[in-house]
Order: C-alpha cells, then sequence, then structure tokens
C-alpha cells in the first residue's frame, strides 16, 4: 500500500512524534507507515486521514504487485 502520509505531514509542518500522539500509536509505528512497511487498521487510516486534514482516497491507494 503506497501512502502520502509523509509529504502531507510535511506540508502541515508536523513531524512524526506529532501525528503519532494525535492518533494513538509510537513515532516508529509512523515511521513504518510512511515507508509502506506497516500496514495500518482501518481504524488507524481514519485517525490519520483526520488528523491531517486529508480524506482516506487522498492518503491512501492500492499498488498491484505484478
Amino acid at each position: 500500500m503506497k501512502n502520502r502520509i509523509k509529504i502531507t505531514r510535511i506540508m502541515l509542518n508536523m513531524n512524526q512524534k506529532e501525528l503519532a500522539k494525535q492518533v494513538g500509536v509510537t513515532r516508529q509505528t509512523i515511521g513504518l507507515i510512511e515507508k509502506g512497511e506497516y500496514n495500518p487498521t482501518l481504524k488507524l487510516c481514519m485517525a490519520i486521514a483526520k488528523a491531517l486534514d486529508k480524506t482516506l482516497d487522498e492518503l491512501f491507494w492500492e499498488v498491484d504487485d505484478e
């Protein structure tokens, strides 16, 4: 799964720790999600989208593995 969390977060002048605190996870979890190494739950995706004032479609999309 690809995402635009890092780009959006930086545009909002927010660091990983601040986002993590808002959504109730660790900074490390945010880092892994941004790198695509951790697939968050739908609940967490929704919390991140709300914290960044974006829709799920604006932040996340699925990539077909060939």
